[in-house]
């Protein structure tokens, strides 16, 4: 596991009337401090990555469809660094994964429909000067390919 990264298993709570998962909380240990909360989704197929955040820490949870969700240690003195993670989140696998800052990130959608993610952030947007250093998803700057793995 890249140093620093981590990951919750979800505890889902269904009954008759639907279900309740807790995403998020503030006793966590992992928890940090809130920012905002977002939503982003992808399309069947499409990959949105490869970015990092300086300042920011990010808390993502698959609440509709799969994504494959990878980072990259891309911090020089980091003891992981180089290292590629892949997760499987969303509908099969209820996970949060905790990503630090400068560790690259991007997902994939990976099922037949729209993919949504809601990202509890330790720091709200700042439109003038964004936290946000982005790497195109099919480049050489990171090590890895986003086809399907067959086999």
């Amino acid at each position: 596991m890249i140093d620093g990264v981590s990951v919750k298993k979800l505890k889902v709570i269904p009954d008759e009337r639907g279900r309740l998962m807790e995403m998020v909380r503030c006793d966590d240990e992992d928890f940090v401090k809130f920012g905002q909360v977002y939503m982003t989704t992808a399309y069947p197929g499409v990959v949105k990555g490869w970015h990092y955040h300086k300042k920011q820490y990010d808390n993502m949870v698959v609440v509709r469809g799969m994504m494959k969700i990878v980072l990259y240690d891309s911090r020089e003195d980091s003891p992981t660094h180089g290292e590629i993670n892949e997760f499987f989140a969303g509908l099969h696998n209820a996970i949060r994964i905790t990503i630090p800052p400068g560790v690259c990130h991007g997902f994939k959608c990976i099922g037949a429909e729209e993919a949504v993610v809601i990202n509890t952030v330790t720091e709200p947007y700042d439109y003038e000067n964004p936290d946000e250093y982005r790497f195109p998803p099919h480049g050489d700057d990171i090590p890895y390919d986003w086809i399907r793995k067959d086999g």
